[in-house]
């Protein structure tokens, strides 16, 4: 394997492309057992209505410019590679914030919605969203609107199901409980919530047994624990800590792992808004029922990069 001056010296755009492959090809495998999936969250996608220098301090303000190069970059990593990658889960912020209250607004102008859509529709491979924070305006949008624009825009769901070679992918959506509800008592944005309807519905999932992974965006210890009485989030994850193989998150904009804190494997992933190399690269092994993290090695823990798959 070349080293990362090796790597420098090869120069051209091309070259790195090849190296990429091959060293995917080192560790991927076409076999009728196995398939491969990608995670990518916190794109935060803006448009020319985004009113710069807006953000909290240097590094927000100077990321926020870089959304759409950097989600096109990891787009274009994981279009690379061979044997492919079959899905795609984009865990929430997919744009950054409403620059208008009107729902009109968003069909008589070209917004970041519409950005976003055209990056991702640049992927090879499905992608499926979920919402993030700043998919919402909990203090100004009503929900019902966000969904709404959700549908038109994506043909995206609040929250939804993937059966796929007989696993789930679950995109719970932390924003439809209480906490995010600015006429209920317990009001508190920073807190994600589910609501009843949609806890039922992912035990009913998870009833099943067929294996699973779960992505939501806020990491689970910014989630209400339970919700009514003692069912809620956590007492899930508990119960069917067999059949869930993983919890992945968003928001936080940094590689965390809280190990089975919660029952099942959670990791936070990072941000593409900061970095490129912020995907996750997964193998799912249909015969042994196991998953493996391919770029977990190129991780930088608690920080907000990874090393380039490549490098």
């Amino acid at each position: 394997m070349l080293n990362r001056r090796q790597f420098a010296t090869l120069g051209t755009a091309t070259a790195a492309s090849l190296l990429t492959q091959r060293l995917w090809a080192q560790q991927a495998r076409k076999d009728p057992n196995k398939f491969y999936f990608a995670l990518v969250a916190d794109s935060h996608i803006i448009d020319d209505f985004y009113v710069k220098g807006s953000e909290n301090g240097v590094e927000d303000n100077e990321s926020i410019l870089l959304t759409t190069p950097r989600l096109v970059s990891a787009r274009d990593l994981i279009n690379s590679l061979n044997p492919a990658i079959e899905q795609v889960f984009l865990i929430g912020d997919y744009f950054h914030n409403y620059p208008s209250t009107d729902y009109d607004f968003y069909f008589k102008n070209t917004t970041r919605l519409d950005h976003a859509k055209t990056i991702t529709d640049g992927f090879k491979m499905p992608v499926h969203l979920g919402f993030g924070n700043h998919d919402y305006d909990v203090h100004r949008v009503p929900r019902e609107m966000s969904n709404r624009l959700f549908k038109a825009k994506f043909n995206a769901e609040p929250y939804s199901v993937l059966d796929y070679k007989g696993y789930k992918f679950i995109h719970l959506n932390n924003f439809l409980g209480s906490t995010q509800d600015n006429t209920a008592a317990d009001f508190d944005p920073r807190r994600g919530s589910l609501g009843e309807t949609q806890l039922h519905w992912f035990e009913a999932q998870l009833q099943q047994h067929k294996p699973t992974f779960v992505f939501i965006h806020y990491p689970l210890d910014l989630d209400q624990p339970t919700e009514f009485a003692d069912y809620g989030l956590y007492p899930l994850l508990q119960k069917y800590k067999d059949t869930i193989q993983l919890v992945v998150s968003g928001h936080k904009h940094k590689w965390i792992d809280s190990a089975h804190t919660y029952g099942p494997q959670h990791y936070t992933m990072a941000a593409t808004r900061y970095d490129p190399n912020a995907y996750m690269l997964m193998e799912v092994d249909t015969k042994a029922n196991t998953w493996r993290f391919m770029n977990e090695s190129l991780v930088e823990w608690s920080t907000h990069y990874a090393k380039p798959y490549r490098a």
